[in-house]
C-alpha cells in the first residue's frame, strides 16, 4: 500500500484516479485550491493547496511515495513549480496527467500542430507540451507523463485498452479515445509497477 498525493483532486481526472487508488487499498491525500465539496472517504485526506506555489505546497507533499499532478496546464500548474515542490518535499516520483496535443500523428508532427486542431484547446495543449519538455530535462525526480487519447471523457471502466508511446492511438475506425476510468487504471498500474520511468506514454482503445 502506498501513500499518494493528488494535485487537482476535485477535477474529473483527479477524482477518478483517487477512486482507483482507494479501491486498490492505497491512501490518498487530495489537494486542490478549493476542497469544501470533496466527500470524506476512508483512506482519503483532503488539504487546500495551490500547485503554482511550491514553498506552500512542499509541506503538503512530504512523506508521500508519489505525487500525481492532474491540474490544468494553462493556469492550473507550472512544471517548474510542481517539480520544485516535489523536490523540496523529497518525494521520489511524479506522475502527470498529460494531454493528447503533444502526441505525434507522424514523425515530428504533434496533434497540436495539425491544421484542424481547435483553437479553443490550443493554449492548454501548448502548455502541456511545455510541461513535458520541462520534465524531459529533469534530473532529480523519477517522472512519468501519461497522455490520454484525443477524446478523454468520463465513461465506462472496462480494463481493456492499449498502451503506446509518443504516437496518438486510434482504433480501426480512426477514433482516438479513452474513458477517464480506464485512464485511471493505466495510471495506477504505473504507480504500482513502474514501466515508464522518465518517459511519456499513452493509453487508448
Amino acid at each position: 500500500m502506498s501513500h499518494i498525493a493528488i494535485l487537482g483532486i476535485t477535477g474529473r481526472a483527479g477524482s477518478r484516479i483517487a477512486n482507483e487508488l482507494l479501491q486498490r487499498g492505497h491512501t490518498v491525500t487530495g489537494i486542490a485550491r478549493h476542497v469544501d465539496d470533496v466527500v470524506p472517504r476512508q483512506g482519503l485526506t483532503v488539504k487546500s493547496g495551490d500547485a503554482t506555489k511550491p514553498d506552500a505546497l512542499a509541506p503538503l507533499l512530504r512523506g508521500h511515495d508519489a505525487v500525481v499532478s492532474s491540474t490544468r496546464f494553462d493556469g492550473g500548474s507550472d512544471a517548474a513549480a510542481v517539480t520544485a515542490a516535489v523536490r523540496q518535499a523529497g518525494v521520489p516520483r511524479l506522475l502527470v496527467v498529460g494531454g493528447a496535443g503533444s502526441l505525434e500523428v507522424a514523425p515530428g508532427v504533434a496533434v497540436v500542430d495539425t491544421p484542424n486542431f481547435p483553437d479553443a484547446y490550443k493554449a492548454e495543449a501548448l502548455a502541456g507540451r511545455e510541461f513535458l519538455n520541462t520534465l524531459r530535462s529533469e534530473k532529480d525526480i523519477d517522472w512519468t507523463f501519461l497522455s490520454p487519447s484525443a477524446l478523454f471523457e468520463p465513461g465506462e471502466r472496462t480494463g481493456q485498452f492499449r498502451i503506446g508511446g509518443d504516437g496518438l492511438l486510434s482504433d480501426a475506425a480512426g477514433n482516438s479515445r479513452i474513458s477517464m476510468e480506464d485512464y485511471a487504471i493505466a495510471l495506477v498500474d504505473e504507480i504500482e509497477v513502474p514501466k515508464h520511468s522518465r518517459a511519456r506514454f499513452t493509453v487508448g482503445y
